[in-house]
């Protein structure tokens, strides 16, 4: 097990002021089973007039923001200590049939699935993004041997190039480029699998700022990190794949939550009354606590 320091700072300007803001905040960690929280806090400023704390529809810790005073900067700062250790995931071979594992998200064993197998706004069933997951299922593969060489074939044939996109650029495009962001990587993958039939989901957090010794930095560092949510079927449950790095996810990450596409997880979003043209700057450090306390 692995406890890190996590510290996340957002820093909105304005070139007016903004008169009447509201924000919707994505930036609680979520306990689950290898990741537990043992303390979290979420600084804002200005001060909100209103703020409510609670969950939403995929159970994800969520803040709502509404600040009713003018305001020419806004500051949203997480600093959180959690303890992360993933268990790993079964052998390939001991998982059913990727067919097998279509077939099951549409019965009633599938309920927490099925949802995750239809097409979002950001990662539909594209057909190229299917023609290029199918080439990783040939009939009665075991899921997750497909899975592991989707991911790795990712990593390899897609350039890390931060710039090239934006968080709205459409599968097709990143498929045309070759090219892009942690995010664009995690909707590749995850429209290829729902157009082929399997459930996939988007996880939103953050992977560690320096590498493990002797390992290679993992690209995504110093920012929010994507990653995908792979079904492996009733029996198995769900498995975290990280195609950005060709990992699968066990003790270098840490999740603040998952939904359909970035969409749904985002940050921080908001709508603003005023502020003209904006400035924006955002930082993340994640670090185990005795690394942080050498330092």
């Amino acid at each position: 097990m692995t406890r890190y320091a996590l510290r996340h700072h957002t820093a909105y300007s304005y070139g007016r002021a903004v008169d009447l803001a509201s924000h919707l905040l994505h930036l609680s960690p979520r306990p689950v089973p290898g990741q537990r929280v043992e303390a979290a806090t979420i600084l804002v400023a200005p001060d909100s007039g209103y703020r409510v704390d609670g969950h939403d529809h995929f159970g994800n810790g969520v803040t709502w923001l509404f600040l009713e005073a003018p305001h020419a900067a806004f500051e949203v700062t997480l600093i959180a200590t959690v303890d992360v250790a993933f268990a790993p995931p079964p052998p390939d071979g001991a998982t059913p049939p990727w067919e097998a594992v279509r077939a099951a998200a549409m019965r009633p064993e599938g309920w927490d699935a099925a949802e995750f197998a239809l097409p979002s706004a950001l990662a539909p069933a594209d057909r190229g993004a299917g023609a290029y997951a199918a080439r990783s299922f040939p009939p009665g593969r075991p899921v997750l041997a497909g899975l592991r060489e989707l991911c790795g074939r990712i990593r390899r044939d897609f350039a890390f190039k931060p710039g090239v996109t934006t968080i709205s650029t459409p599968v097709a495009t990143v498929l045309a480029l070759r090219a892009g962001v942690c995010q664009d990587f995690a909707h590749l993958m995850i429209a290829g699998l729902r157009a082929i039939g399997l459930p996939a989901r988007y996880a939103s957090g953050y992977v560690r700022t320096r590498p493990p010794p002797g390992q290679k930095r993992r690209q995504g560092a110093d920012q929010s990190h994507a990653w995908v949510g792979c079904w492996l079927g009733p029996d198995h449950g769900w498995v975290d794949l990280d195609p950005t790095n060709d990992l699968v996810v066990s003790d270098e990450h840490l999740l603040l939550g998952w939904g359909r596409d970035y969409a749904d997880v985002s940050p921080v979003k908001g709508i603003l009354l005023g502020g003209g043209r904006q400035g924006l700057e955002v930082s993340v450090d994640l670090v185990p606590v005795d690394e942080e306390e050498v330092a």
